[in-house]
């Protein structure tokens, strides 16, 4: 075994209070209720987030150098120029369906030419079925031999022998023996997934081998990387199931496979992976909406149970996904709580929440870089709270941005249109200025008892010819 066991030991104590896991169960030895289940994660938290370990998170923060792993490669070969995305994913045999030929296939029919150059695609055949392994590379290389000759797929696997101790492991959530082998083989798998993958690209997003893909899904998370240019995240998540459509910095993916294995035994990886994200510094998950990656499989890769998970966010072609460039945004109405401005920007599930506004109470939105816009959206209220919507208000764009004492404004402002009924929409207002936009404001332009809500504002910015 070649994994840095050295290292390994020296974090015994951070794995050792992560061991403490031991929570109430039923008389049949599982979970009981989705409020035990949160309590089990909140012990875990409380763990991962003391003082002690704290400090050695941020000893294995800083090492980045990668597992010692030796691949072999099934099919393709290694990428000559590194790529703007590396769509990974790791399959198994399974008791029942096999769905990794599909999920290329949407991968692939769901990807221009031009998207195809910037991506490369990632599959580690993680069984230790050498039969089904020939088996699957063969079928991959016959129905894709031009993504694999033209360095768009390449197929990798990991010998048994590299593997760490499977069998005998600790049963923590009482989960039964073969559901843990199973959860800690799977993060293991990830790891060597990630430290291969690490070099490939400037990002990665992880798949699993039965999902469905949208329409041009590329251009849809570089729009949204785009739009998060000078932004703090360590994962961006692109569908909400699961480990699907989870997005990183290639750069830290060796440490997140030093994570992985280090705490392989103790809980699945979803739990793994959101307490990593926590413990570098982001609280909050981000999430894009509309939902890229649905999963198809009906049947589990453990014990091919049945699963019927589906995102009900999902949209195979999505209408037209708005660019939302680089922006700061001011506004002078009250929030309320964690209902911070920027979530009415960021494409996510959250919004903007604020306190009644006045007249001339307003909401701005200054490019880092000015743009010719070509269409704007704005969306208020919600369906939990009808009345939260903007009520009187109208939208202008501005150039000559200044800065200001606590903000920065534009000097000169057009008049774009009122709200109606809570929403605003304008297409084709290219024409309606000859300088590029920097400044989107909506001024309130009348009292409003109710609060309000800024769902969404979507910018689209005009197509170069």
């Amino acid at each position: 075994m070649r994994i840095y066991w050295k290292k390994t030991v020296a974090y015994l104590p951070f794995l050792c209070l992560v061991l403490v896991l031991y929570i109430t169960r039923n008389n049949k030895g599982d979970l009981s209720t989705e409020e035990e289940k949160r309590w089990a994660r909140e012990i875990v938290s409380q763990q991962l987030n003391s003082e002690k370990n704290l400090q050695s998170f941020t000893e294995l923060q800083n090492d980045s150098s990668p597992l010692n792993i030796s691949y072999h490669f099934l099919a393709g070969f290694p990428v000559q120029k590194q790529k703007y995305l590396t769509v990974g994913l790791s399959s198994v045999k399974r008791k029942k369906g096999n769905y990794l030929l599909e999920t290329l296939n949407s991968i692939f029919t769901q990807s221009s030419d031009e998207e195809l150059k910037e991506m490369v695609v990632v599959v580690l055949l993680a069984d230790f079925d050498k039969d089904w392994n020939i088996q699957v590379v063969k079928d991959i290389s016959l129905r894709f031999p031009h993504h694999v000759l033209k360095g768009h797929l390449m197929v990798i696997h990991a010998p048994q022998e590299q593997y760490p101790h499977l069998e005998g492991l600790k049963r923590n959530f009482n989960d039964a023996p073969d559901r843990v082998y199973f959860r800690s083989k799977q993060n293991v798998d990830y790891a060597f997934l990630f430290n291969f993958c690490a070099n490939l690209s400037r990002y990665y997003v992880m798949i699993e081998d039965d999902v469905l893909c949208s329409k041009n899904f590329f251009t849809s998370i570089k729009k949204f990387l785009t739009s998060r240019k000078d932004s703090f995240w360590v994962t961006l998540e692109f569908s909400k199931l699961g480990y699907i459509g989870k997005l990183y910095h290639s750069s830290d993916l060796p440490r997140l496979a030093q994570f992985l294995f280090l705490f392989y035994q103790e809980m699945p990886c979803d739990w793994l992976l959101g307490h990593f994200r926590a413990l570098l510094a982001q609280k909050e998950v981000i999430r894009f909406r509309p939902s890229l990656f649905q999963h198809v499989g009906l049947y589990s890769s453990f014990q091919g149970t049945k699963n019927h998970l589906k995102d009900d966010d999902f949209e195979e072609n999505p209408s037209d996904i708005p660019d939302n460039p680089p922006a700061d945004i001011f506004t002078n109405i009250t929030q309320f709580e964690k209902y911070t401005a920027n979530k009415a920007y960021d494409n996510g599930e959250d919004y903007f929440w604020g306190k009644s506004p006045s007249p001339g109470s307003y909401f701005t939105i200054v490019l880092h870089k000015p743009a010719m816009l070509s269409r704007v959206s704005i969306l208020s209220g919600s369906q939990d709270r009808m009345k939260d919507k903007l009520q009187s208000a109208e939208v202008e764009q501005g150039t000559k941005p200044v800065m200001l004492e606590n903000r920065v404004e534009c000097l000169h402002y057009i008049k774009l249109g009122d709200f109606v009924d809570g929403q605003f929409e304008k297409n084709n207002i290219e024409g309606s200025t000859n300088s590029p936009v920097s400044c989107l404001r909506i001024v309130v332009t009348k009292k409003q008892e109710d609060w309000v809500i800024i769902r969404r504002i979507n910018l689209w910015i005009k197509k170069k010819t």
